[in-house]
């Protein structure tokens, strides 16, 4: 698909939080490995017999995920190194058509479509790194692909008033003070502006810690060490999320101006629940983590607060022009870009190692 393309704003899963696609019978994916686990893991420990097979009504995926599940995801992206265990949130990698026989065995539609999208995915990228799905995956997959990365830490981390927009925001808009912190932090009572500016400041520090490193190597170890630190981890997702509402307020005061704004952030106002900054922060972003992940529309909004391009090649659309989906559709030139991988718009995965036919 060609840069400048967005996705049909009809085909948006953003107008409601309640779409949940059934899984076709017989295609074995991710989803349903992950629902096997959840609905037989506690059983079978217990000595009891998997629950039954559910009719196709009850074959949905949840789009968003409860703690049980959520603790389920993190068990099968436990690494074992002899007697201690890391709870990694990005897998080790592994061969991408390895991955995609294991987890599409069916002969389905479905199924069909899957296994060629990530042949075409192969053609660019030999491996695959699965994500934790707790709702936090698209910030996941995304912070983890731009930290990875060997280049220097971005212009924006360097503005030493990056930690004041707390304390600056807060003070103009009353409302942010409803911020939801990430269950990582609840029962705390951390104060939320010295939180939110902790959080920047972690991010900055982590990010430029990461920057320094001279080969991609260490990079990359380093990197897959600060992700196996949950209270690190999520501090950064929490920065991330500020970084996003900061934009959508930037955004919608020039919108009300007048001022030529993105598209998307056209499409990000006009839904009944987030029609200003106030309602995307207590309809969406305080979801995000808890009981929601991010949709499509806020895909763009999170390119624009880490300033990255973000390309997902959406598997479910196969051989159509949104196959390979840009966010934003037209970017600046100077920023970085990160590759995601989503199955079906909810989850995403991250590949690595670049063919060495694309490389050159």
């Amino acid at each position: 698909m060609s840069r400048g393309t967005m996705p049909h704003p009809g085909a948006w899963p953003g107008a409601s939080c309640a779409e949940k696609p059934a899984l076709e019978t017989g295609a074995s994916s991710p989803g349903t490995a992950r629902a096997a686990v959840r609905e037989g893991g506690k059983a079978e420990a217990a000595g009891q017999p998997r629950a039954a097979v559910r009719g196709p009504a009850e074959q949905e995926e949840d789009i968003y995920r409860s703690e049980d599940e959520i603790e389920k995801e993190k068990e099968l992206l436990v690494h074992e190194r002899g007697s201690s265990e890391l709870r990694l949130s990005v897998a080790p990698e592994v061969d991408i058509m390895d991955y995609c026989k294991k987890e599409w065995r069916g002969n389905t539609q479905k199924a069909t479509c899957m296994k060629k999208g990530y042949e075409e995915v192969s053609q660019k990228f030999t491996s695959i790194r699965r994500v934790r799905g707790d709702n936090y995956c698209a910030l996941r997959a995304t912070l983890f692909q731009a930290m990875s990365q060997p280049a220097a830490l971005p212009p924006w981390l360097q503005d030493p008033e990056l930690t004041l927009l707390p304390e600056k925001l807060m003070s103009k808009y009353s409302w942010i003070k409803q911020w939801k912190l990430g269950l990582k932090f609840e029962g705390k009572n951390e104060d939320l502006v010295d939180k939110i500016k902790e959080s920047l400041s972690l991010l900055r520090k982590k990010w430029a810690g990461l920057a320094e490193l001279r080969t991609a190597e260490a990079r990359q170890v380093a990197c897959d060490e600060l992700f196996t630190n949950e209270e690190e981890e999520y501090s950064l997702y929490e920065a991330v999320k500020f970084l996003m509402l900061n934009r959508a307020i930037e955004l919608y005061d020039d919108k009300e101006k007048g001022k030529e704004v993105p598209f998307f952030s056209v499409l990000l106002f006009a839904r009944d629940t987030s029609s200003d900054p106030g309602q995307l922060l207590r309809n969406h972003l305080n979801q995000v983590g808890h009981t929601g992940g991010l949709e499509q529309v806020e895909m763009f909004l999170l390119a624009y607060a880490v300033r990255h391009t973000i390309q997902v090649y959406r598997l479910s659309k196969y051989s159509t022009e949104e196959f390979i989906t840009v966010y934003p559709t037209d970017p600046p030139r100077d920023w970085p870009v990160v590759t995601l991988i989503a199955e079906d718009d909810r989850h995403y995965n991250v590949p690595v190692r670049v063919c060495e036919e694309t490389s050159l």
